[in-house]
């Protein structure tokens, strides 16, 4: 019986069989990613690779092309997919996702809502996490957005997912048309204004429900903060972002590489409260200006490493620079005079 090629491809691990897409990675550390046919070939100048030697081949196995040069073959993670796959619109970077999976907490069988859903970088790594028995509703405003997205997810998984909607428009105006109130375990909004859509969002999210923002700039995040905090319907909103540095490790030379992954978005979440249920008060220092008692020890001198000097090793400092200064001067004067030899 021949397998069927979405099953085949949604199987990430077993020997190599058509429909799968394979990394290769060759001499000089160059990429190729293919997807297997009977008569497919990757044609390079180094020369011709078939296929089909790949075929029945474990993951993770070495083949040679018609000149001899050979190539890691190994089946792309996700995170090498969402690096990799064409852009309709900026992705979530595999590092916040993660994080968005984790501070949501994101559960099999979870029915999450998200907004927008851009290339379809989250959506799949959400779908992933939710299993076969959750559901995804992502909203996004831009038709040829949600096109690309709904390609790249069928292309990585091999067929479009029955549990996964894409809803074309606004979620602020069509959540509450799409899902029942009370009824979404999670959200996730990745779009410009998410305060504009914290009202609907609280409206469809059960009690107990997690709202993550993903946002780029400290404006956006102070705004999201302070109107989540607002509503009077969540918890005290959290905040972070993620820093990702690699190394280099090769026998004792052990040092941080010279690049890192830094700031790509902020993260800020919060859960739903129960309906009538008020948080308590957070309690904070009271402040005489626009900044606490302990924000303003914090940039103290002393506290940033600003030692204060004393009249008199202030003194002392200058007759030093002078005394270097007036020895630079007759240096300067000396390389000047004839040396007196013939």
């Amino acid at each position: 019986m021949t397998e069927n090629l979405a099953t085949a491809a949604a199987r990430p691990s077993g020997p190599f069989r058509l429909g799968d897409r394979v990394q290769l990675t060759g001499p000089k550390g160059r990429l190729h990613t293919i997807t297997l046919r009977a008569d497919g070939e990757l044609h390079t100048h180094h020369g011709v690779l078939k296929h089909t030697q790949l075929i029945g081949q474990p993951d993770g196995s070495v083949v040679a092309n018609s000149g001899g040069h050979e190539y890691l073959a190994l089946r792309p993670l996700l995170r090498d997919f969402v690096m990799s796959m064409p852009r309709g619109a900026a992705i979530v970077y595999p590092k916040d996702a993660a994080q968005i999976l984790a501070e949501a907490d994101i559960f099999p069988g979870a029915t999450v809502v998200e907004a927008g859903v851009g290339s379809g970088a989250l959506s799949l790594w959400l779908l992933r996490a939710i299993g076969d028995h959750g559901r995804l509703v992502s909203f996004e405003r831009r038709d040829d957005f949600a096109a690309v997205a709904r390609a790249n997810v069928e292309t990585f998984i091999g067929e479009v997912p029955a549990n996964w909607d894409v809803v074309v428009g606004d979620l602020a105006e069509e959540l509450t048309e799409t899902v029942a109130p009370a009824s979404v375990d999670r959200v996730v909004l990745d779009m410009l204004a998410p305060w504009e859509c914290i009202d609907v969002v609280a409206e469809a999210l059960t009690p107990g429900g997690v709202v993550v923002c993903y946002v780029a700039t400290a404006t956006q995040l102070s705004r999201v903060a302070e109107y989540i905090r607002g509503t009077g319907l969540f918890t005290e909103p959290d905040a972070n972002e993620t820093m990702v540095r690699g190394w280099h490790v090769e026998g004792l030379a052990v040092r941080p590489d010279h690049r890192m992954v830094a700031h790509t978005g902020f993260l800020i979440w919060a859960r739903r409260l129960a309906p009538g249920a008020v948080a308590p008060e957070v309690k904070r220092r009271a402040s005489k200006s626009s900044y606490g008692d302990e924000d303003v020890e914090l940039w103290t001198p002393g506290a940033v490493g600003d030692r204060q000097i004393t009249d008199k090793n202030l003194r002392k400092r200058v007759r030093e620079a002078e005394r270097a200064a007036e020895g630079a001067r007759q240096a300067a004067g000396r390389a000047g005079e004839p040396d007196g030899t013939a």
